[in-house]
């Protein structure tokens, strides 16, 4: 008993070690401090015997760093390469684990389709009785609505919501999210990190194919992985989902998205346009100042007992 407590230990001593600890900075750090930043597909194994998938390469301060994810879970973390022993992989060697299923399920879903564009495409509905709650972090000039995550908050220690951030608003919300990532390293929230892309591009008035991520001369390889990068060199874990902006989309966005082994996520509750959530429902406000009349009915629902409960993990929403 002793000899396998030591074991645990020693084990739990040496994934401490590997993990990636992000030196605290004042104000936001600039996204090239995370460099060499590439996709990828790689089996990797540790000396503990676990099984992860790297989903991208990087280096930061010297050091070169997996993104990796798990399979089964979807949760994601970063560690030290060194500590991995990797293997290119392919599509169709993952393609039994719930991690591709998802990702060419998700990527399989065109919501409506119009005749130029994609609207509500992905991942729309959670498999669990509780409904999935997110919020969507697009460029805004006000400040965090944090009415909402008063709120979340109470609905319990650890409430989980998913919050798809775009590189703009957290370049320019650095207060707000930290405060964040206080409430998450203290418990109160449980934030799963959505890539929203990077610009997040809207021009009112143009027709949704000519806006969002549609607009023209967009690098949507860029806008997927420069959020990325600002994310984690500033503390920030990001997940294996993504969200349109506007929800709009098309077929070669789709593609870009899947390339980076993504999983789209769409909603069936937004709550603004007057969408009613029920069980397994995925609900979309945006607390970013934009949208006071999405925040006011989560507020009403939560007291009302309308959304469904328990909240759940968006990792959850996949079959």
């Amino acid at each position: 008993m002793a000899l396998a407590t030591l074991s645990l230990a020693s084990g739990a001593l040496a994934e401490e070690a590997c993990l990636y600890r992000p030196v605290p900075h004042e104000g936001l750090a600039a996204a090239d401090s995370v460099a060499d930043y590439l996709s990828t597909l790689q089996t990797c194994r540790n000396s503990d015997g676990r099984n992860l998938v790297a989903i991208r390469t990087m280096t930061i301060d010297k050091t070169p760093l997996l993104l990796l994810a798990d399979s089964d879970k979807l949760t994601t973390r970063i560690e030290r390469a060194a500590c991995w022993t990797c293997q290119a992989a392919s599509e169709e060697s993952l393609a039994g684990t719930r991690y591709l299923r998802t990702v060419v399920k998700a990527g399989e879903m065109p919501g409506i389709a119009h005749r130029t564009f994609l609207q509500n495409a992905g991942l729309t509905h959670g498999a669990a009785q509780g409904a999935f709650v997110t919020g969507d972090l697009c460029p805004s000039r006000k400040p965090l609505d944090r009415r909402f995550f008063e709120k979340l908050m109470t609905t319990g220690q650890g409430a989980p919501v998913a919050l798809s951030v775009s590189g703009l608003w957290l370049l320019h919300h650095a207060a707000d999210f930290h405060w964040l990532m206080e409430k998450q390293a203290d418990g109160a929230l449980d934030i799963i990190w959505t890539n929203h892309s990077y610009h997040h591009p809207y021009a009112k008035g143009r027709p949704d194919d000519q806006t969002f991520m549609m607009t023209k001369g967009l690098d949507a390889d860029y806008e997927i992985l420069q959020t990325e990068r600002l994310l984690i060199a500033n503390g920030g874990i990001p997940s294996v989902f993504f969200r349109f902006p506007g929800l709009v989309s098309n077929s070669p966005l789709m593609d870009a998205v899947r390339r980076h082994h993504l999983i789209v996520l769409g909603t069936d509750a937004w709550l603004a346009e007057g969408q009613r959530p029920g069980e397994g429902s995925i609900v979309l406000v945006h607390p970013n100042g934009n949208e006071e009349g999405g925040i006011d009915r989560f507020a009403r629902y939560v007291d009302q007992g309308t959304i469904a409960r328990p909240f759940e993990p968006v990792l959850a929403a996949p079959p």
